[in-house]
């Protein structure tokens, strides 16, 4: 009953929070985009929050978020007085979009990529444009997902990448959100677009980091299409304060003969949930998803993903690892469906997972839908601790015994990042992870 009390609360809060929002807009609630945004919100009415009692949210109750009520950040000016340099990633600075506590700041931002027809830019400042109209809100479902149509309803700030058709953007795109909680509480809602047209290329990197401590959520979506012969590799990185809260929502599109590739990485955050969603819509698609994840304390770390394998000839690969110490608690629902027409798919998927101690806990749950007949498809999970005879044989070398620990977990994480393709950015990535474990 306090948990329903809660979300009612909730509930009524964003609806007020929605007329404010409208208000700020400064005319573009005349835009086509807003009236999506009513119906989003709408929608959020009818569905309220998800409870434990909801299949797909079995394991983590959300009501912590709300037992304080954030205000929903709004467009302002962001501060330029700000280093980002402790937030850089390697030499990711020729094509840079920064957000501060939600809002997207020009001055700190910078880019250099050039082509015909690439578009790089604020979500806010290209709501008209016809390629964006063409494809925001179309994969991001909101009907029956309560945090999506959150973000939809006050949708905004976020990043809208566009690649024409045959275009190699050289220079990855990192998109920097960095957070301050320590004045007052808030919400953000970065709403980003990355289309990549038939034959184009695009690497990008979005992280998240803390400015300074205090409580703040960030409740993410982006939508991604792959066109034929497209190309995407996506790497996120999530480092936010521990009593903060991290939902992001990925919805994928591809089209025949087109290769995403996913690394996700969880290093902070009080209760984390990654939605990864994936279409494989034409045949001979190629699908990488990578996840790694370390909780400690208190931390509630959840990765729920989805493939489907709508058309024949495609191959899915995905592997999630974490490491999880005191209290910790982990989530992996990874579901696969092959459907009827999809022949000859071939999907694999992993769970593994370090358990450091007794109370540590995961809840794994794989699933495989196979609707065809002619399939190679297999999944698995395993749970474990540390190996004590390697453990061993590393002290035997005078090897601390936290070093030692550190190197192991290093090793178990290795084969994640190894699908981090650019060497400046994973070696950026590995000593964040390092000084994850031996802090």
């Amino acid at each position: 009953m306090a948990n329903e009390s809660v979300f009612e609360e909730c509930k009524q809060w964003y609806l007020s929070r929605f007329q404010a929002f409208e208000d700020s807009l400064n005319g573009g609630a005349e835009l086509p985009f807003h009236t999506t945004r009513k119906q989003a919100i709408s929608r959020f009415s009818e569905l309220g929050l998800p409870t434990p009692g909801n299949e797909e949210w079995k394991y983590t109750n959300v009501a912590p978020i709300f037992e304080q009520k954030y205000e929903v950040a709004a467009q302002s000016e962001a501060d330029t007085d700000v280093d980002i340099g402790p937030f850089t990633f390697g030499d990711l600075s020729r094509n840079r979009m920064v957000f501060l506590n939600g809002t997207y700041s020009k001055e700190l931002s910078s880019f250099s990529s050039e082509g015909q027809g690439l578009l790089i830019g604020n979500l806010s400042e290209l709501l008209e444009n016809d390629k964006v109209r063409a494809h925001l809100g179309r994969y991001a479902n909101f009907t029956d997902e309560p945090f999506t149509a959150i973000n939809t309803a006050f949708a905004n700030e976020g990043t809208v990448v566009y690649v024409p058709s045959g275009l190699t953007v050289k220079e990855p795109l990192h998109i920097l959100h960095l957070s301050d909680g320590s004045s007052a509480p808030f919400a953000t809602n970065p709403r980003n677009l990355f289309v990549v047209e038939d034959g184009g290329q695009v690497s990008v990197l979005e992280s998240y980091h803390q400015l300074a401590g205090g409580s703040y959520f960030n409740n993410a979506v982006a939508e991604i299409f792959v066109g034929k012969n497209a190309r995407v590799e996506h790497t996120k990185i999530q480092q936010e304060a521990l009593d903060a809260y991290h939902i992001a929502t990925f919805n994928v599109h591809q089209e025949r003969e087109s290769h995403f590739a996913s690394v996700n990485i969880d290093l902070g955050g009080r209760l984390v949930r990654n939605n990864l969603n994936v279409m494989l819509n034409g045949e001979h698609c190629e699908t990488h998803l990578l996840g790694f994840y370390v909780g400690s304390g208190v931390q509630h770390i959840d990765n729920h993903t989805f493939i489907d394998h709508a058309k024949p000839h495609c191959f899915s690969n995905e592997l999630y690892k974490g490491i999880l110490d005191d209290h910790a608690q982990g989530v992996f629902n990874g579901k696969i469906l092959v459907r009827q027409d999809a022949q000859k798919t071939n999907a694999l998927q992993s769970n593994k997972t370090l358990l450091l101690t007794d109370d540590a806990a995961i809840n794994a749950k794989p699933q495989l839908e196979i609707f065809a007949d002619d399939v190679k498809c297999t999944h698995g999970a395993t749970i474990g601790q540390l190996d004590d005879e390697a453990l061993f044989y590393l002290r035997c070398r005078g090897i601390g015994k936290d070093m030692a620990e550190a190197m192991l977990r290093h090793a178990f994480v290795a084969d994640v990042l190894e699908g981090i393709k650019d060497g400046a950015l994973r070696e950026t990535i590995d000593a964040k992870i390092i000084d994850r474990f031996t802090s």
